[in-house]
């Protein structure tokens, strides 16, 4: 793995999202961009619209959608095991040892690893990253709220929450489609399509105007551990359970990178709602995003080969 190798997949790939991410935080800074009105024509329009585009137009099966399903699944609830182990070893406090969970959980697979995925490994991983973001999302607005929320979360409220994630319906209508050989009027399917190519630059705009409300902490050995557990340990945890599963080809190198994403921007909005830790977990959101280069470049360089 030479430095010209690294230099160059990291140009082609990483950088691109860099600098549109980098124009959406100077925009941010500079002008007064309401984000959260950004991020809800994302979630409700853009996302959804991609998902089903990219499902019914993919060569994807419903047994590579399943083991996508139980991949994402089995690989969250490691990474928050492995958390909490790590956290109680370095004995952080209930507070910061539940910040640290929710941040090392729930990796960035949508605004920043589907873009990723797309441009490392084409359409079909992308079709695959696109179940990997929705079964993140459902995940997330389950236990990530419950850990967010110290135990006291209303576990109906959040069950009935996943009744509001538009990707699902865009998954589900995209799986109906094509597993029925339904045809699209061409109308509706142009429609898809210009909203579907709309998403990607619209997500890499919203994660560089999230990153404007990042707060600093000074605790940095929960800062450490929860930056470091995630970016080191996530690609390892995820090749070691798409060997168990038996991926190969597309699917192992999206449901791989996936995982290897740093922390979701989305915990910041549920740390500040459940007053849990939110400077801690901007810090490990911002940290994580600036740094994740160094673990995401050489990892597209060893799924390639």
């Amino acid at each position: 793995m030479s430095f010209t190798e690294l230099f160059t997949t990291f140009a082609n790939n990483l950088l691109p999202i860099l600098l549109i991410a980098t124009a959406g935080y100077l925009v941010g800074k500079t002008l007064t961009v309401d984000s959260r009105t950004v991020g809800r024509i994302v979630f409700y329009i853009f996302s959804p619209l991609l998902a089903f585009n990219l499902l019914s137009t993919s060569h994807l099966n419903l047994k590579q959608a399943i083991s996508t399903f139980g991949f994402a699944a089995v690989f969250i609830l490691s990474m928050c095991s492995v958390a909490f182990l790590v956290g109680k070893l370095f004995k952080l406090e209930r507070s910061h040892l539940l910040a640290v969970i929710l941040t090392v959980g729930f990796g960035n697979t949508g605004n920043y690893g589907l873009p990723l995925v797309k441009f490392a490994f084409g359409d079909d991983a992308l079709a695959i990253a696109s179940i990997f973001f929705v079964t993140t999302s459902i995940l997330f607005n389950t236990v990530g709220v419950i850990i967010a929320s110290l135990g006291n979360s209303n576990l109906k409220s959040a069950i009935l929450g996943l009744f509001k994630i538009p990707s699902l319906y865009g998954v589900a209508l995209a799986l109906l489609v094509k597993f029925t050989n339904a045809q699209i009027p061409v109308s509706l399917e142009r429609t898809i399509e210009i909203a579907a190519n709309g998403a990607v630059p619209s997500m890499i705009v919203l994660l560089g105007l999230e990153l404007t409300k990042i707060e600093w902490t000074y605790n940095f050995k929960a800062l450490g551990v929860g930056v470091l557990t995630k970016l080191a340990l996530s690609p390892m945890i995820g090749l070691a359970i798409a060997s168990l599963f038996g991926l190969e080809s597309f699917e192992k190198q999206a449901n791989v990178m996936q995982a290897a994403m740093p922390a979701a921007v989305a915990t910041t909005v549920i740390a500040n709602e459940y007053r849990l830790e939110s400077s801690l977990v901007t810090a490990i959101v911002f940290l994580g995003t600036v740094l994740s280069p160094l673990t995401l470049t050489p990892l597209i360089v060893f799924l390639s080969r």
